[in-house]
């Protein structure tokens, strides 16, 4: 199994998403950062299972829905070793504008 690693600023991320789900359902917060854990060890054993999507960045990244939570997606670039998680996001938010 490879590895992966989060960046300070995807660590934040993992933390408001849970934070704002447990506040009504801590139940529901603790599956949905399950689902993003497992999403990032499969990614680091596929890192190109991702899409790039030129629209939101020129940034050599690649994207990933968390399933079943579609609305939660995963920034990393899958040419670092091990995996760079770089942010993870809600996809409501404006994304072009959290992706410099």
């Amino acid at each position: 199994m490879s590895s992966y690693q989060f960046t300070p600023q995807a660590v934040a991320d993992l933390f408001d998403i849970w934070s704002f789900i447990a506040q009504d359902k801590p139940a529901a917060a603790d599956r949905v950062e399950e689902a993003v854990l497992r999403a990032c060890d499969f990614l680091a054993d596929s890192p190109m299972a991702g899409r790039v999507r030129k629209e939101l960045t020129s940034r050599p990244v690649c994207f990933w829905v968390v399933q079943p939570y579609s609305n939660y997606l995963i920034v990393y670039d899958p040419e670092k070793k091990p995996l760079q998680v770089i942010r993870i996001l809600h996809n409501a938010r404006d994304l072009v504008s959290l992706l410099p």
